[in-house]
């Protein structure tokens, strides 16, 4: 059996474009489905939570909002190994830095998958 899934996704207006090169050998891709009239107070917690986590957040590669289905946000991280997301994820959130303010309350649902690039792949 195949199954295609589509969706549309923009960036957060305040991050910049993707970078392609090596920017990690581990990558997180984190998919938070968000309660409706979640997505508005989610972005402004990200917005502001970006510069004071910013040893966490230096890993961040993109996040996207979803252009068409339930209202989502998809990021993407990339670090050189899985312990040092664990490591900088617990510094941040020990510091109140992390999570984003009206993030957690506003997810229904997160999922993370992490992921090795192959050759190939442009973050390699």
């Amino acid at each position: 059996m195949t199954v295609l899934d589509m969706s549309g996704y923009a960036p957060l207006p305040f991050f910049p474009a993707v970078r392609p090169g090596r920017l990690g050998a581990v990558y997180e891709f984190r998919i938070c489905r968000l309660r409706p009239g979640g997505p508005a107070p989610t972005l402004a917690g990200w917005r502001d939570a970006i510069v004071p986590a910013r040893d966490y957040t230096d890993h961040l590669i993109t996040n996207m909002h979803a252009l068409d289905g339930p209202p989502r946000i998809t990021h993407i991280w990339a670090f050189e190994i899985h312990e040092q997301r664990a490591r900088l994820r617990a510094n941040a959130y020990d510091a109140g830095a992390w999570p984003p303010k009206s993030g957690p309350e506003n997810i229904l649902e997160a999922v993370s998958v992490i992921g090795l690039p192959e050759p190939m792949s442009p973050l390699h």
